[in-house]
C-alpha cells in the first residue's frame, strides 16, 4: 500500500525512525522547517543598505539646504565702508584716527554728489565770479565743495593741516582737538562738466606728520609766509612715495568710492536706499593690457615728436586689424577708473604752452598714481615715477601718463 504525501519543498527535511526494519519501513513523525538563515541575512543585509542610503540623503538634503541658507544670507549681506574700515583698524593696517579721517572725506563725498543731482534745480551751475591760485575760473560748486571738505576734515579732530587745489595754501587746523593726519585734495576734478552733467569725481591723499626741519624764514627775507604758514607748506610738499591712504569719489551714473589704504584698492557704491557706500569691486587688479587710450588730441601739433610717433602707431590697426579705440572723459577721475577696469592709458603730457604738464603733482597726479600702482598699474612724468617726485610747490604742475604696465612700458620706449 503506497501512501501519497504532499510535495515537499527543498528546504523541508524528513526525518525516518530507524528502530523500522527497512523492509516494513513506515515514514515516523516529520516536520517541516523551513532554512530561515540565508534569507534573514540578506533582510538585514538589505536593510542595512536602505538605512545607510536613506542617511546619505539625508545629509546631502541638509548640506543644500544649509548651502542654500548661506547663498541666502550672502544675497542679503552688505559690507559698507565703515564696517570695513574698521575690519581694517582691527586687522591693524590703519588706526582709529585715520578710521575717522577716511569716514569724514566719504561724508563730503555724499554731500557733494548730492549737490551735483540737483545742481540744475537749485541753480548751482555756472561760474561763481572769482578765480583761484592757478587763475583759473571756479565754479559754483568749485567753492561750495571746498568748504565742504574742509568742514568735514575739521570736524574729524583728527586732521592736523588741510591743502586744496582751490586754496593759495594749506591750512593748518586750529581746533584743539586737531590730530596730526595732513590731507591734500581736489574737491571737484572736471568741474567744466558740472554745467553739461557730464563726469566729475574729488582726489584726495592722506600723509602722516611730516619731521623734516623748518628752514629759517630770515633766510628768505622775501618770503611772505609766517612760520606757521611755512610749516604747512614744508609738510605738504612730501613726494607720492609718503602716502599712507589715497583714494577719489566718481559722480556719474553711479557714485563709486574708490581707497587704498596700501594694500590693494578697493571700490563702494554708493546705495541711495541707504546712504552708504556698499563694497563692490573688492582688490582691483588693472589689465596687464588694454586697447583704450585718452589723450587731448586737440593739442596734437603742440606735442614731442616722440610722443606723435607713439600716438600714430596706436592708431594703426593691430594684429588683429583694429587699431587702439581713443577716449577722452576731460575728467581725470573719470579716465583713471576706467582704466583701473579696462585697461589702457591716459595721458595729459607737456606742450609748447604748458611746459610744465596742466595737472597738479600734490593734489591730483600724487594720489592717482598712488591707486594705480597698489592695483598693478604704473604712472610716469615721461622720465621717472610720478611718487618719486618731491614737490618744490604746492601747486606745482607736471606731465603724467598711468595706466597698465605694458602700455606704459611701450611708450616709455618711444619717449627714450
Amino acid at each position: 500500500m503506497v501512501r501519497a504525501f504532499p510535495a515537499l519543498s527543498s528546504s523541508s527535511h524528513i526525518y525516518f525512525s530507524p528502530s523500522i526494519p527497512s523492509s516494513t519501513s513506515r515514514l515516523s513523525s516529520f516536520s517541516f522547517r523551513p532554512n530561515r538563515t540565508s534569507g534573514g541575512a540578506r533582510c538585514k543585509v538589505a536593510g542595512s543598505e536602505a538605512a545607510a542610503a536613506a542617511a546619505t540623503a539625508t545629509t546631502v538634503s541638509e548640506s543644500k539646504t544649509k548651502e542654500k541658507k548661506i547663498e541666502r544670507k550672502k544675497d542679503y549681506q552688505i559690507e559698507n565702508l565703515t564696517t570695513w574700515l574698521i575690519k581694517q583698524e582691527q586687522l591693524g593696517t590703519i588706526d582709529a584716527e585715520l578710521t575717522i579721517v577716511l569716514s569724514s572725506i566719504s561724508l563730503a563725498c555724499k554731500q557733494i554728489a548730492s549737490l551735483l543731482q540737483r545742481s540744475s534745480i537749485i541753480n548751482l551751475t555756472g561760474g561763481h565770479g572769482t578765480i583761484n591760485i592757478q587763475g583759473e575760473d571756479q565754479k559754483k560748486l568749485d567753492v561750495i565743495s571746498n568748504e565742504l571738505f574742509c568742514n568735514c576734515l575739521r570736524s574729524s579732530g583728527r586732521t592736523g593741516i588741510i591743502a586744496s587745489e582751490e586754496e593759495d595754501v594749506p591750512v593748518a587746523v586750529e581746533e584743539t582737538s586737531s590730530g596730526n593726519y595732513i590731507v591734500v585734495f581736489d574737491p571737484i576734478d572736471g568741474s567744466s562738466n558740472i554745467d553739461i552733467s557730464l563726469t566729475t569725481g574729488s582726489i584726495f591723499g592722506i600723509y602722516g606728520p611730516h619731521k623734516q626741519r623748518l628752514f629759517d624764514i630770515d633766510d628768505d627775507p622775501d618770503s611772505e609766509l609766517d612760520q606757521e604758514k611755512q610749516r604747512c607748506v614744508v609738510s605738504v610738499c612730501q613726494p607720492g612715495s609718503n602716502l599712507l591712504a589715497a583714494g577719489y569719489c566718481l559722480y556719474s551714473s553711479s557714485v563709486v568710492f574708490t581707497l587704498s589704504i596700501g594694500k590693494g584698492v578697493f571700490a563702494f557704491t554708493l546705495d541711495p536706499t541707504y546712504g552708504e557706500f556698499v563694497l563692490t569691486h573688492e582688490n582691483i587688479q588693472i589689465p596687464k593690457t588694454g586697447k583704450i587710450y585718452s589723450f587731448n588730441e586737440g593739442n596734437y601739433d603742440l606735442w614731442d615728436e616722440k610722443l606723435k610717433k607713439y600716438l600714430d602707431h596706436l592708431r594703426q590697426p593691430g594684429s588683429n586689424g583694429k587699431p587702439y579705440s581713443g577716449r577722452y572723459i576731460g575728467c581725470l577721475v573719470g579716465e583713471v577708473h576706467r582704466t583701473l577696469l579696462y585697461g589702457g592709458i591716459y595721458g595729459n603730457p607737456k606742450s609748447k604752452n604748458s611746459k610744465n604738464g596742466n595737472l597738479r603733482l600734490v593734489y591730483e597726479c600724487a594720489p592717482m598714481s598712488y591707486l594705480v600702482e597698489q592695483a598693478g598699474g604704473k604712472a610716469i612724468d615721461g622720465r621717472q615715477r610720478i611718487l618719486e617726485i618731491k614737490p618744490e610747490e604746492i601747486h606745482q604742475r607736471t606731465p603724467i601718463f598711468i595706466g597698465s604696465p605694458e602700455e606704459i612700458d611701450k611708450l616709455h620706449k618711444y619717449l627714450a
